[in-house]
């Protein structure tokens, strides 16, 4: 999923606690900017607003933070994708359940697919 700069810019001046420098967002890893950009495609197609992603954002943190995250930073992402799943399954786009199936999927094919490798999911990931 490409990300369109300007989109990311203006989500990056809405939601001031997202991780970036002077050119815009940062990521440690692939999947964080996957998850920013369907949280981008998922705001400009209006399924929520920025204020509404910000308190969802900040809703989770908050819960993680309760149960003894320590707030490094380290964890901004995984946040970041709870909220998303949440916000998603509210809104009635997919259930938790099917979230969670997907999730398990993704784990298991990563875990049979050697380093280096693409990974595909196949029908027996789904258990």
């Amino acid at each position: 999923m490409p990300l369109d700069p300007q989109a990311a810019l203006r989500a990056a001046i809405a939601v001031p606690s997202i991780p970036h420098d002077a050119d815009g967002p940062v990521f440690r890893e692939p999947w964080e900017a996957q998850a920013f950009a369907m949280t981008l495609a998922l705001h400009e197609r209006g399924l929520f607003s920025w204020k509404e992603w910000a308190a969802a954002l900040a809703a989770e943190i908050k819960r993680a933070q309760t149960a003894g995250d320590p707030d490094t930073g380290e964890t901004y992402y995984s946040h970041w994708l709870a909220a998303l799943e949440k916000l998603v399954a509210e809104k009635g786009v997919a259930t938790e359940a099917t979230l969670h199936r997907y999730r398990d999927a993704w784990d298991r094919a990563c875990d049979r697919t050697p380093h280096g490798q693409p990974i595909e999911l196949q029908p027996g990931d789904f258990k």
